[in-house]
Order: C-alpha cells, then sequence, then structure tokens
C-alpha cells in the first residue's frame, strides 16, 4: 500500500470509528480526563496541606534556634519575659517552654498548672535535634502540634503551635463537598483531618486517592474522593460532545480524503518533514547461537514513530521512500543513531555483529561506502562488525557495480549478506557473482520446516551450499521449538525471530543482550565448576586404585 492510500484507509478508519462508537469513546475520555483533574486537584490540597505544615515547623524551629543562639533558654524570669513577648510577636506559637529528658513540661508561657503529662518522647543520645508531637487540644479537626529543640543539656526548648495554623479546606467546590484530607506525622499520628467521606468499605474502582509526602519531614497528607464527584464536572459535556459527535465523524472523513489525496508535492515534503524531524528510528532484532543461546547481535530494522507516539512498521513506508530517494537519507540516518545508540555495547562485545538493510538503489555508486566510513570510522563500531544486507527480492540493475561497490566494503572489512534467500530474482547468480559472505533463509522456508519435507530438503541444501562456499548462514523468522531443533539437526547455528525476542528499541535490546551474556557465563562456570568437580573425582578415584 502506498503512503498516499495508506494515510486515506487511516483516516477514515478513524471517521467510521468515532462515527459507530461515539458515546463510548466520549465517555471514556471525560471520564479520564474528570478523574485526572480531580486527581490533580487532591494533589494540590495535599500538597496545601504539607507546604502550610512544613511552613510551620521550619519557622518554629527557626524561632527555637534563635533562642538558644542568644541563651534564652531557661525558666528564669528573664527568660519568661523574652518567650511572652515572642508569642506576642508570632502568631502561629500558642506556647513557650521547656521540657525535660523525659519529656514533661518545666516550665510553659503562658503559666499553666504543670500536670506529669509527657508531651514528648523521652531524650535519646542519640535522637535527632528537632522534635515533633501532637497535643489533644484541637480546633476545626486540627490538632496543636507541639515542636522541640535539643539545648544538649537534658533539656529541651518547645512552641506549641496554634491547631488555626493548620486547619484549612483547600480545593474545589465539587469535591470539598465529598472529599476527605488528612495529614498525618510520623508513624500515623494525626495532625488534621477534614470532611466526612470514609473510603472504608467502598469499591477501590470506585474512590480516588492521592497521597503527598513532604521532603523535609515525616508529614504525609492524604487525600480520598468518590470517583462520582470528579463525574460531576463532565456531566454537561458528555451531554454536547455526544450530540456533535456525527459532526465530527464528518469533518474527519473530508479531512481525510483532502490530505490523502491533496498533491503529491505536500505528501512528500511531510515524508522530508518526517526525516528532518528524526521520525524515523531504529529498532534492534537481536540475531542468537542456537547452540550456546548467546547474542551474536542484530539486525537494525527501520520503524516511524509518528509526533502522536504511534509506530509505523516499514512494509507501509518503505516502498514510498525507496522510490521517491528518500531511502539514503534515511539509510545514513539510521546507521549515525545506531553508532550512537549501540556503540558502547559493541564496543565491550567486539564479536557482535551489526546488520543494516540497503536496497538495490545503494549499489549504483559509491556513495554508501562513504556513508560507512564516515559514520563508523571514528565510532566504538568496527567496520570487521558491520554486515550489509542486500535483498534478493528486488534486482540489482548494474551486476558489474554493484560487486565492485561490495569488493570495496568487503575490503574494510564489512560482511555482506544476502537477504530472503531463494525468494527472489538473483539465485545462484548473485551468490556467483557477488561475492558474499553470509546467507540468510528466508521465514517462508523457516515456517515449514518442521511439518514440510520439501521446505527442509531446500533449508539443507542452502546449508550444504553455505559450507561448500565458505559462507555463514542465518535463518530468519524463527518463532518456534520445533524449528530451533530442526535447525540444529541441519547444521543451522544462528537465527533471529520471535522466537528469541521482538524488534526493540536500543534501551531493551542493550538490556537484552548484557542479561544474555551474563546467563551464558553463568552457565559456563557452572560447566567449569562441574568439569572441574568432576576431574578431581577421577584423579581421587585414580590414587586409591594406585594404594
Amino acid at each position: 500500500m502506498s503512503f498516499r492510500y495508506f494515510g486515506f484507509a487511516k483516516t477514515v478508519l478513524i471517521a467510521l470509528v468515532l462515527a459507530t462508537t461515539p458515546l463510548f469513546a466520549i465517555n471514556i475520555i471525560l471520564n479520564q480526563y474528570a478523574e485526572s483533574r480531580a486527581v490533580s486537584e487532591m494533589e494540590a490540597m495535599g500538597q496545601v496541606s504539607i507546604r502550610r505544615a512544613e511552613e510551620a515547623i521550619t519557622t518554629t524551629v527557626s524561632f527555637l534556634q534563635r533562642l538558644d543562639r542568644d541563651d534564652v533558654e531557661t525558666c528564669d524570669a528573664a527568660d519568661r519575659i523574652i518567650y511572652e513577648q515572642q508569642i506576642i510577636d508570632h502568631g502561629m506559637i500558642d506556647a513557650i517552654g521547656l521540657v525535660d529528658a523525659a519529656g514533661q513540661r518545666m516550665c510553659i508561657i503562658p503559666d499553666r498548672e504543670l500536670s506529669a503529662e509527657v508531651v514528648l518522647p523521652p531524650l535519646r543520645p542519640d535522637g535527632p535535634l528537632v522534635g515533633i508531637g501532637m497535643l489533644e487540644r484541637s480546633y476545626l479537626g486540627a490538632r496543636a502540634a507541639v515542636v522541640s529543640w535539643d539545648l544538649k543539656n537534658e533539656t529541651r526548648l518547645f512552641a506549641e503551635i496554634t491547631p488555626a495554623v493548620i486547619a484549612m479546606d483547600p480545593g474545589p467546590e465539587y469535591l470539598r463537598s465529598y472529599r476527605r484530607t488528612e495529614l498525618r506525622l510520623g508513624d500515623n499520628l494525626l495532625w488534621y483531618q477534614v470532611g466526612g467521606y470514609n473510603s472504608e468499605g467502598n469499591d477501590p474502582s470506585e474512590m480516588l486517592s492521592v497521597e503527598v509526602a513532604s521532603e523535609l519531614y515525616p508529614l504525609i497528607a492524604i487525600v480520598n474522593a468518590p470517583v462520582s464527584a470528579a463525574l460531576q464536572v463532565v456531566q454537561q459535556l458528555k451531554v454536547i460532545a455526544a450530540a456533535a459527535c456525527a459532526a465530527i465523524a464528518v469533518l474527519f472523513v473530508a479531512i481525510g480524503i483532502w490530505y490523502s489525496w491533496r498533491p503529491e508535492s505536500e505528501a512528500n515534503d511531510e515524508f522530508v518533514a518526517a526525516i528532518r524531524n528524526g521520525e524515523f528510528i531504529p529498532y534492534y532484532q537481536p540475531v542468537m547461537d542456537i547452540e550456546t543461546k548467546r547474542v551474536r547481535g542484530c539486525e537494525v530494522l527501520m520503524r516511524w514513530r509518528r509526533p502522536n507516539g504511534m509506530i509505523v512498521s516499514p512494509g507501509q513506508f518503505m516502498a514510498y521512500a525507496e522510490a521517491n530517494g528518500h531511502i539514503f537519507d534515511m539509510t545514513r540516518h539510521m546507521m549515525r543513531v545506531a553508532s550512537d545508540e549501540v556503540g558502547a555495547l559493541y564496543g565491550e562485545h567486539p564479536d557482535f555483529k551489526l546488520s543494516i538493510n540497503l536496497f538495490a538503489g545503494h549499489f549504483l555508486d559509491r556513495e554508501i561506502v562513504s556513508d560507512i566510513k564516515n559514520t563508523f570510522e571514528n565510532s566504538e563500531i568496527s567496520y570487521q562488525q558491520i554486515v550489509v544486507e542486500v535483498t534478493e527480492r528486488y534486482p540489482l540493475e548494474d551486476m558489474e557495480l554493484a560487486r565492485k561497490i561490495m569488493a570495496e566494503l568487503q575490503a574494510l572489512g564489512v560482511r555482506i549478506a544476502l537477504d530472503d534467500v531463494g525468494t527472489g530474482h538473483g539465485g545462484m547468480a548473485y551468490l556467483q557473482k557477488l561475492g558474499v559472505d553470509i546467507i540468510k533463509i528466508d521465514k517462508m522456508f523457516i515456517d515449514s520446516i518442521s511439518s514440510d519435507d520439501n521446505s527442509t530438503t531446500i533449508v539443507d541444501s542452502m546449508v550444504e551450499l553455505a559450507d561448500n562456499l565458505g559462507m555463514g548462514i542465518i535463518a530468519e523468522g524463527v518463532e518456534e521449538e520445533e524449528q530451533i531443533d530442526r535447525l540444529m539437526e541441519l547444521g543451522v547455528t544462528a537465527a533471529q525471530g520471535y522466537y528469541f525476542a521482538a524488534p526493540m528499541p536500543a534501551k531493551e535490546f542493550i538490556e537484552f543482550a548484557e542479561r544474555v551474556e551474563d546467563e551464558a557465563r553463568e552457565r559456563a562456570r557452572i560447566a567449569a565448576e562441574a568439569a572441574a568437580a568432576e576431574q578431581a573425582a577421577a584423579e581421587a578415584s585414580m590414587e586409591d586404585e594406585a594404594a
């Protein structure tokens, strides 16, 4: 399918989906929007609570540190006068005083009756300088907090933060009527709560819950609300969107017709822009050694990642790219990106091979030789690690020139692979004239190798031919374990396909290769230990017999 027909089919399909399932699609979108918006609002509520609490604690700690620095740290009359003045100056503080090592008040300003009540945890030699606790006194769901500062003389300065500092009710009205907010300190110690909603006993899928943690103190804000409350905000939008859905579908069809059948130059401009924007990216499919289960390298496969994140397979754009000459820039880009993405991995594994697909047009001049030199001469990937693949499916226009170009690449150390063997125009002529180093058995023969005697005979002949000509051989499209067993019986030791791994982005391929190599080293270590143990047992047996 051409690029133009593909675009037309895609847009018409979108229009049909919108026309036949409008309410379903719109409800999902709006529900997700409502829940996402509610979660964002709830996170904002939690963040407000955390910020207010952090500000109150930080301000109080700074205030206590200043008293310590000024040596105002006793219950003497002079210090009590200063405490009273500080309470007046700091509206968030209700009281100031000292506690002993056990956490009991020694004095408090304003004066109150001292009791044996422990307001702070006992002092520990390795305890923090700052202590935070809660009192029973409360206001609008908020408890009074007590913050202490260790004076390093078995006493601590403390200040009681008024509950009004933390008592607040932020957030939009449509959530405030249904949500419950809690601010907790340390090991689940409740500081503040507002709202009557209780999530216990409800289906988790019918409620929203957000937790926001402080980066400064052991504080966590928890906000819960029913999903039904969040959906209120989009009820009117659902009605409007459902009424407009048919018109949108018609509009999409019209846009699709215009977009797909516009002048060729416009379509071509979009393709050029996609190349310029780096939308064509490499995926990597591992090539495996089926005997040792180790990675031999990978084949670089092109994918089109559209701006909306959709991945387009090469079958939908490659013919257009080749017909319009874009394939040359795209191939250069693939090689540069591959060198950057997997160069370090290949530098660490000099036996790995990197296979790059070329098409017939690459062998009409020497530009591909210059491209490979410019890309890899200063790369961590050496020429000896590169394999260029030329397919049998499309004929080479000038066999003599193609052979000279391939020979020049081989002189650098690059290996030549003939792809899709047995399916195209070249046949034995390609193998005879091009001097290829590797042949790749097409998936068409692999699919039926375990059930079709003809496929088995063809593959067996290819293996024998490769052996006689001193060429490597790789099986493509391996998907089943039976195919692996049959290939090993026929003498094929390298393969690629979904049985091992699908084509993947660079990060995933690097992780895959490192994991496989680690597993191979572990198998080798276990085998070596077993062999050593067997050898030691044999030597011990011989010594016993000699004795």
